[in-house]
């Protein structure tokens, strides 16, 4: 039974990516479920009905000092406090918060035993602060990696460590790519996780969606523009990825100039299941941005005939290989 963190507090289960077995230390384990489903009317094909309950999230802008790891983790403890002190239930931190973003060599700056130091230091957080806690750090391991990897944690200790799989196309050669998805369960809630570039992907989120999410979050680490640029770049896809799959997108990033010559621009923007901005920043400073997620707002969208468009999809038409051109005399 989770201990209060959530509204009216149901039994749950956890879901979590592979991991060393070392590191996990019998801690939790993976226990899969099943959602429950509804059939369309139209189709027969099944869809999901939520269980999630209200609940209020925040999407923090934070400056990350590469190579400062105490720093950065103190500053992260300061601002999840302070967010659950104003009622959060969950609080997302940037990519690569931790850690700071790394261009070169990442082993050059971090080791396997301060991996092991960092998620161990998430844990404690989490379980101290009572909230489920979001943050990223360059994960080095023997015999593999560095990963971009996102370690989510709460009041009952490790829920999961989620691998970038989709590596931009600067990262790739310095990161190893990540091989499962990010779905994970807590309290009353579904959630997946996508790391910067990966929104650029619509099947991610429709995996998500279709195995159960009612929010991805979306954290970033994503410099250059100014940070009003750099909104009007997001919202030309992030809407999309809320509004195709019925569920909410919660989205942040790292802010101000890196030891490594970066700057990132502040921003954060929280989205309905409708598509709309429910919530947004930009500026130039750390910043935490609430949004209270409404299940009704979940409902509204999953309920309506024309606008949740998930249990009418026809994958057996969705294949790897182009359809063939018709010839005209086969067009009757």
């Amino acid at each position: 039974m989770s201990k209060g963190i959530f509204p009216q507090e149901v039994e749950f289960s956890i879901i979590i990516d592979p991991w060393v077995p070392e590191m996990l230390n019998n801690r939790c384990e993976a226990v899969f479920f099943q959602p429950l489903l509804w059939v369309s009317p139209i189709t027969g094909v099944y869809g999901r009905i939520s269980a999630m309950k209200n609940l209020k999230i925040a999407a923090v802008c934070m400056h990350s000092i590469l190579g400062d790891v105490d720093v950065n983790l103190h500053k992260i403890q300061v601002l999840a406090s302070d967010a659950a002190g104003q009622g959060a239930h969950m609080v997302c931190f940037p990519e690569l918060s931790v850690t700071g973003y790394v261009r070169g060599s990442p082993r050059n700056f971090y080791t396997r035993a301060e991996a092991l130091r960092i998620v161990d230091r998430l844990i404690r957080m989490g379980r101290d602060i009572g909230v489920v806690l979001m943050a990223g750090f360059v994960e080095v391991v023997d015999g593999g990696g560095p990963y971009i990897t996102q370690t989510v944690t709460g009041p009952d200790g490790l829920i999961g460590l989620y691998r970038k799989t989709h590596l931009a196309p600067t990262e790739t050669g310095t990161y190893t790519p990540g091989q499962e998805m990010g779905l994970y369960r807590t309290g009353s809630v579904t959630f997946g996780l996508e790391l910067c570039y990966e929104a650029h992907f619509p099947e991610i989120s429709t995996t998500l969606a279709l195995s159960g999410a009612e929010i991805i979050f979306i954290p970033h680490a994503s410099p250059r523009g100014r940070p009003r640029e750099k909104l009007e770049s997001w919202l030309r896809h992030l809407p999309a990825r809320a509004f195709d799959n019925g569920l909410f997108v919660v989205a942040c990033n790292q802010v101000g100039k890196t030891g490594d010559g970066l700057i990132f621009p502040g921003v954060a923007v929280v989205l309905g299941p409708d598509g709309r901005v429910l919530a947004e920043y930009t500026g130039e400073t750390d910043y935490l941005l609430f949004a209270e997620l409404e299940v009704q707002a979940l409902r509204d969208a999953r309920e309506h005939r024309m606008r949740y468009f998930l249990p009418e999809r026809r994958p057996e038409l969705y294949r790897a290989d182009p359809p063939r051109i018709k010839k005209a005399q086969e067009i009757s």
